[in-house]
């Protein structure tokens, strides 16, 4: 039985673009994140391949001796392919309605299936599998709506398991 995992939303970052650096106050959070999470029993860590992700994961990853893996499937959902210049009623609808697909985007439904496929993938037997991913696919890894995705922080540490069990961990 997999004792689960630690989700985590990256630290704050320069922009929403896959190649988007953590800034001064992101890079510290993702240091903190040694301290915060050190101590508990990652056995390992996969990270999305996006920077921000990438960045936040790295710390942690190099202070316990662990690999860094990517996968593609943990990687911010897209809503739509075009600019949507009211982007947060568009993402409340999605919520609402989990089919939804945007043009050139992806229903929530879709990212959440490819989402639990990576966790799936990525369980351990004994210890926990440190899960870094972004805000919009966390919140639907944990079955949140669009408020309790506006209440995400960055970063973010859930306890979660495949059963759908989750639970916030306090960052100091």
């Amino acid at each position: 039985m997999s004792p689960g995992f630690l989700l985590i939303r990256h630290a704050r970052a320069a922009g929403q673009a896959p190649d988007a650096p953590l800034t001064e106050e992101g890079q510290r959070a993702a240091q903190n994140l040694i301290v915060q999470l050190g101590h508990r029993n990652i056995t390992r860590i996969v990270s999305s391949p996006w920077v921000r992700a990438v960045d936040t994961a790295r710390p942690l990853a190099e202070a316990l001796g662990l690999s860094l893996e990517t996968d593609g499937r943990l990687t911010e959902r897209v809503l739509s392919g075009q600019d949507l210049p009211h982007w947060q009623t568009a993402l409340k609808a999605s919520f609402a309605v989990p089919a939804l697909k945007l043009p050139g985007g992806e229903s929530g439904k879709a990212a959440r299936s490819r989402g639990l496929a990576a966790l799936h993938d990525a369980q351990q037997r004994d210890g926990l599998s440190a899960v870094f991913t972004h805000g919009n696919l966390l919140a639907l890894l944990l079955g949140l709506d669009y408020e309790g995705w506006a209440g995400l922080r960055n970063p973010d540490v859930w306890q979660f398991s495949l059963d759908g069990q989750a639970s916030r961990i306090p960052l100091e």
